[in-house]
C-alpha cells in the first residue's frame, strides 16, 4: 500500500506504508529528505487528511 505526499519537500512521492499499523498510519510519519527549511537531513512531517491515499506536509523539523 502507497500513499502520495502532497505539498513540501516531498511533494507527489509515493511512500509505502505497506509495514505500517493502522495507528501508524493515523499518525503520519516525519520523514528525511534531500531538502526542505533545514536542509538535507532535515526532517518533514506528513499527516494524513481527508483522503487516505494522500498525506499533506504539516512542516519541517531540524
Amino acid at each position: 500500500m502507497y500513499v502520495q505526499l502532497v505539498g513540501g519537500p516531498l511533494d507527489w512521492q509515493l511512500l509505502d506504508v505497506t509495514g505500517f499499523t493502522p495507528g501508524d498510519r493515523a499518525d503520519g510519519a516525519l520523514l528525511i529528505g534531500p531538502r526542505g527549511a533545514y536542509g538535507p537531513g532535515g526532517q518533514s512531517d506528513y499527516e494524513p487528511r481527508d483522503d487516505p491515499g494522500r498525506w499533506e506536509w504539516q512542516g519541517d523539523t531540524a
